[in-house]
């Protein structure tokens, strides 16, 4: 197992959330029945497969984290020349829209997933922007998140509107 340390961003605070305590453990394969919190460059996750998540932490590169409740989230859709896109609908409609490369790839350690069994199943806790540098580190071992672009709407045909110009295949 790699040093999971790598994953730690200067500037990026805790808040007290176990998002930026990663495991150390070496030698030894993760479980999904383990308990905990697991974490790759891209994202971290709660290794227990029946833990829920409260929310979702955005990390961008610039430092700033934005929070989304996961009883926010309705549909989210993912294509693999596309990215991710998450709809969150609190006072406002919130489109989360994650581009990389490798998104539904199971990590190495786990069987864990960014989509399927890590946001279908409410387990993500944080996902994280990462720098070149970062991606090309990870390469095609593992998923890596080039973007994370968040935008609020009022109305659908801005929403349809912010679509065509940003995730065109999203559009229905």
């Amino acid at each position: 197992m790699t040093d999971d340390r790598r994953t730690y961003q200067p500037g990026v605070r805790d808040n007290g959330h176990l998002a930026g305590r990663l495991p150390h453990v070496r030698g030894t394969k993760e479980s999904d029945d383990d308990g905990g919190e697991g974490a790759c460059a891209a994202f971290g996750y709660l290794r227990g497969i029946r833990e829920r998540a409260e929310s979702i932490e955005l990390r961008f590169l610039t430092g700033n984290s934005t929070w989304f409740p996961y009883n926010w989230l309705g549909n989210w859709q993912f294509n693999p020349s596309e990215g991710l896109l998450l709809k969150f609908s609190g006072d406002v409609v919130y489109l989360v829209l994650v581009k990389g490369s490798n998104l539904n790839r199971p990590l190495a350690e786990t069987n864990t997933n960014l989509t399927s069994s890590g946001l279908q199943r409410h387990r993500i806790v944080w996902m994280r922007e990462m720098s070149e540098e970062e991606i090309r580190q990870v390469g095609e071992a593992g998923p890596t998140i080039d973007s994370i672009r968040v935008a609020e709407f009022e109305s659908q045909d801005a929403i349809k509107e912010w679509l065509q110009k940003n995730a065109p295949s999203f559009v229905h």
